[in-house]
């Protein structure tokens, strides 16, 4: 039923989906579910291409048995905004498994969801240990390695404890340096129209690659920089809470 777990029947219909190219959001759609649903059944259950439903069906079953329920601590606050705490644990598994796809690798995947799904956008080695359930040594693995992908960013509060925090400039960094990788693939292409011979058909072809990739380069830097303080836009406190501190 909607809302419900997923039975085998529905997978059976999402490996049917899959087979025929459909979107994730149409094969919600006929399910009448949430396409985040159907996008983490996938994505954790061999990908696209390699999603099996009797498989899958099968590890959901093993991973809920041993699943075991986290002791829950009487003093533990609740979410804040009045945010529905299985919904917050849904969608940071849902933004891991993105992360994963996106060639992270899973612990690492998970600290960054963590970091970014936090208001502060910032955590101490402790508060993810203890968030994520995982120890201080495997904290520190996945912290080493995102710094060396420029990922976060180490920071120290007014208790001068050590931070890690995600980076508000992180996606415009990426855009303009992904972009900018694109400058070698156009001289290499120029050259070789200059080998090849202008006008040939050969150095013709390799001249439109570098005309082509030269445009979209621009434009791309361009917007990014047009967009760049987007990314610096403060929350709006809502009706009866209080502003940024």
């Amino acid at each position: 039923m909607p809302g419900g777990r997923l039975t085998q029947h529905d997978r059976q219909q999402i490996a049917l989906g899959l087979a025929d190219g459909l979107a994730y959001a149409e094969i919600a759609r006929r399910l009448g579910r949430p396409t985040s649903t159907v996008t983490r059944e996938v994505m954790r259950n061999g990908g696209p291409t390699g999603y099996r439903a009797d498989l899958a069906h099968r590890a959901t079953e093993r991973r809920t048995r041993q699943r075991r329920p986290a002791p829950r601590d009487p003093r533990t606050p609740p979410q804040p905004h009045g945010r529905d705490p299985e919904a917050v644990r849904e969608y940071e598994e849902l933004f891991t498994t993105v992360l994963m796809a996106s060639g992270l690798p899973k612990m690492m995947a998970r600290v960054l969801g963590c970091l970014y799904t936090t208001d502060t956008g910032s955590a101490t080695a402790a508060e993810l240990a203890a968030r994520l359930q995982v120890s201080p040594a495997t904290i520190s693995k996945s912290i080493t390695f995102l710094e060396s992908q420029n990922l976060i960013r180490r920071e120290r509060d007014q208790r001068r404890r050590e931070r890690y925090a995600v980076d508000d400039e992180l996606w415009y960094q990426s855009i303009v340096s992904s972009a900018r990788a694109n400058d070698r693939l156009v001289r290499t292409a120029r050259q070789g129209a200059a080998v090849l011979g202008p006008g040939t058909p050969a150095g013709t072809r390799l001249e439109n690659i570098a005309r082509f990739m030269d445009f979209v380069t621009e434009h791309l830097v361009r917007a990014a920089e047009q967009a760049r303080e987007v990314l610096h836009t403060r929350a709006v406190p809502r009706a009866g809470e209080p502003g940024p501190r």
